[in-house]
This record gives structure tokens, C-alpha cells and sequence, in this order.
């Protein structure tokens, strides 16, 4: 009962907020010195290079079991999913690029001419929370197209891998190849032991349940991931990536959809949470100078603005002058509440934002930007999915 729950996009989505307003109200009490404190302690051997604070274990830990989930998600898409046919698969993924692009272009042209860091948040608004989005769909906009779902899931996913991409090139400093090659070397191994139908590599998996067989491998390469240099979420996604998604002989289910059942609830109940819980704790005191940084309203803009105009006016586009065509049970309203939903940027942005600033008052700006813009972009795609949802309850729609 407690797992159905947990997989339920309407309860991750409230667990997630609740997090959330959890650490605002921590932050700005007369206990934030205890939030503080806890953020910075450090556990972990120092001899592994894993002596993390508790926020970065957060960031860098639980977080890689939220972006497995979404590689592994990514990985049906491709092999099942809309992202099989490239016919159904262009207009969201265009919507994806364009989702990507704008707000970042938005983002560099308001930084321009800023100093020191501000330009280097330009990652921040490329993202969408895909937990908070569905949550928000699921809860007001139940009457919707369920193809309708899908394109937001699609767009959202590829969104996600953009935004790995971006954070594994333009934010990875102090990169070992040595220990990089190590971790793919792990990944190669990884794949293999999915994916190889051999006699050797049959009976070890028949053996070996698969949580120990996968389990320490996957720590380990997490563990070379972060050593590496490259941010350790990257991992979590390529390992998704790397999961079989076919069936064989003997299988109740394959093990990418054993996965899935495991771990989405954890990633749900545990990872993000805890993630909100220690990276959306942004002080408001001494926040006098938010309104007039560049960054904040390079973040806002991006989210608020680009995302809407990169998602709904790229598809639009390339449904006109392209022989791509909008899925016929999706109105062009609906559209306008995906774009919506898309400025969500939350998780990836908060993340983002921590790789992007050393400096703590450019830092508390773009989260406090982030968290603002994704309330706002929360409400007003409330408002939009309510609307079309009175619209399709008109038509004697069922709830999906």
C-alpha cells in the first residue's frame, strides 16, 4: 500500500514540497544555526575521498538514484516508448531543445555584462523537475489527453539528459582521465552483465540475486564517477541507460522494470526529499539585493519566460514548416500548459545552481530565483491545467 503511494506522481510531488517548505521555514528560524550546522558536517572515509558534507552526499548521492530512475525511464522511452519512432518522437524533442536553448540565451544576454560568476549560471534555467511537473498534471489536469502525459514525460526526459550533458562538460573541473577511464571500464562491466545472453553470464546471474550482483558494482562506479571529477549523477543516468529492457525465457519481468519498482519509491521518498530538504534552505535575510541581481533575473526570465517560449513556439515551428504533426487529441491550450509546467526547473536547477556559484550571496540568489520561479510557474500551470480540465469534463471526459 505504502509503495503504491510512493509511486503515485500526486504523493512524490507533495513529499518533494513538503521538503521544501521544510527547509525554508529551518533556514529562516531561530534554529537555522542547527540547519547549518547539519549541512556542513561531514561523514564519509577521507581515505576513499568521500569525507562529503551531509548536503553534498545529498546532491551528489541520493540524487544519483533519482537520475538512474530517469535514465532508466529514458532507456524505455527509446526502446518502447514515443522516443522509438523518430516521427512521434520530433515534436517533443524539439519542444526539448528549444526548452534547453532559449532560457539559457535569455540567461547569457541579461548576464552579459555581469561580473565575476553571474554568467556561469547559464545551466540554471535549462532544466525541468520531472517529479514536480507530473505531480502538478496529475493533481489538476486528470480529465487531460493521456497523450498529452506522454509528451511532457518525453520532453521532459530528454530536457533531463540535456541537462546531464551540460553538467558533465561544462561543469566538471579537476577531470582524472585515469580514474574516469576506471569508471567506464566499471560501466562497460555493468552492460555487459545486463545485457550478455552467454552460458557464464546466465548462470551468474541466475545465482547471484541481482541486488548483489548490481548493487556494490554500482557503488563503485558511482564512487570512481565522483572521484573522476565528473559530477556522480552521471553515473546514476549512464547505469539507467545501460538497463535491459527486453524479457527473457524465464523472467517475470525485465530488469530495467525490476528496477523501476525498487527504486522509484526510494527516489520518491527518500532521495528527493532529502535533496529539497538540504539545498532549498535558502536564508531571506540579507536578501535586500535579490531583486537587482542579474542572476535572479537571468533565472526568473529563463524559467518563466524561455521555457514557455523555447517549448510551445519551437513545436510550433517545426509542426509548420516540418511534416511533423501535433498528436490530434493535443490542442495547442494543453501545449500552453506543458510550457508551463516546463519552467518548473526545481532538483536540476537547484543542482545547477550549486556547481555554478562559489560565491554564497550569487548562490542564495539563483535558488532563491529557482524556488520562486518554480512557485510561480507551479501556479500558473495549476490555473491553465484547471481551465482545460473544466473544457474536457464539459466533453464527458473520464479521469485518466
Amino acid at each position: 500500500m505504502i509503495r503504491a503511494a510512493l509511486r503515485s506522481e500526486a504523493v512524490s510531488g507533495m513529499l518533494l514540497l513538503g521538503a521544501t517548505v521544510a527547509a525554508l521555514i529551518w533556514a529562516n528560524s531561530r534554529f537555522a544555526d542547527s540547519y547549518e550546522t547539519l549541512c556542513s558536517t561531514v561523514l564519509g572515509p577521507a581515505s576513499l575521498h568521500l569525507n562529503l558534507s551531509v548536503e553534498a552526499w545529498a546532491a551528489d548521492g541520493l540524487l544519483a538514484v533519482f537520475f538512474f530512475v530517469v535514465g532508466n525511464e529514458l532507456k524505455h522511452e527509446l526502446v518502447h516508448g514515443e522516443l522509438r519512432d523518430p516521427r512521434r518522437a520530433a515534436l517533443p524533442i524539439a519542444a526539448a531543445l528549444g526548452g534547453v536553448v532559449v532560457p539559457a540565451l535569455i540567461f547569457l544576454s541579461i548576464n552579459a555584462g555581469a561580473p565575476g560568476e553571474a554568467r556561469g549560471g547559464w545551466g540554471i534555467p535549462i532544466a525541468t523537475d520531472i517529479a514536480f511537473a507530473l505531480a502538478v498534471l496529475a493533481i489538476f489536469g486528470g480529465r487531460l489527453p493521456a497523450p498529452l502525459r506522454t509528451f511532457l514525460l518525453t520532453l521532459a526526459t530528454v530536457d533531463d539528459l540535456c541537462a546531464v550533458l551540460v553538467i558533465a562538460v561544462a561543469y566538471t573541473s579537476g577531470l582524472s582521465l585515469a580514474v574516469l577511464a576506471a569508471a567506464g571500464v566499471g560501466l562497460a562491466v555493468f552492460g555487459y552483465l545486463q545485457n550478455a545472453s552467454g552460458r557464464l553470464v546466465s548462470r551468474v546471474r541466475s545465482a547471484v540475486p541481482g541486488w548483489l550482483l548490481f548493487g556494490p558494482l554500482a557503488v563503485v562506479i558511482w564512487a570512481l564517477m565522483h572521484a573522476s571529477g565528473v559530477h556522480a549523477t552521471i553515473a546514476g543516468v549512464a547505469m539507467g541507460l545501460l538497463m535491459r529492457t527486453s524479457v527473457w525465457d524465464g523472467e517475470a519481468a525485465s530488469p530495467s522494470d525490476r528496477a523501476e519498482q525498487a527504486l522509484r519509491p526510494v527516489s520518491a521518498a527518500v532521495a528527493l526529499p532529502i535533496f529539497a530538504l538540504f539545498s532549498a534552505g535558502v536564508s531571506l535575510s540579507g536578501a535586500e539585493g535579490f531583486w537587482g541581481s542579474t542572476v535572479t533575473w537571468g533565472v526568473l526570465t529563463g524559467l518563466l519566460v524561455g521555457k514557455f517560449v523555447g517549448i510551445v513556439g519551437v513545436t510550433w515551428l517545426v509542426a509548420r514548416f516540418t511534416s511533423a504533426a501535433l498528436n490530434p487529441h493535443i490542442a495547442w491550450a494543453d501545449l500552453a500548459a506543458v510550457g508551463l509546467l516546463g519552467a518548473i526547473g526545481f532538483t536540476v536547477s537547484l543542482l545547477v545552481a550549486e556547481l555554478s556559484y562559489t560565491d554564497e550571496v550569487q548562490l542564495a540568489e539563483a535558488k532563491g530565483a529557482v524556488l520562486l520561479a518554480s512557485a510561480i510557474a507551479s501556479l500558473l500551470a495549476a490555473g491553465m491545467l484547471g481551465y482545460r480540465n473544466r473544457h474536457y469534463r464539459r466533453l464527458g471526459w473520464p479521469r485518466l
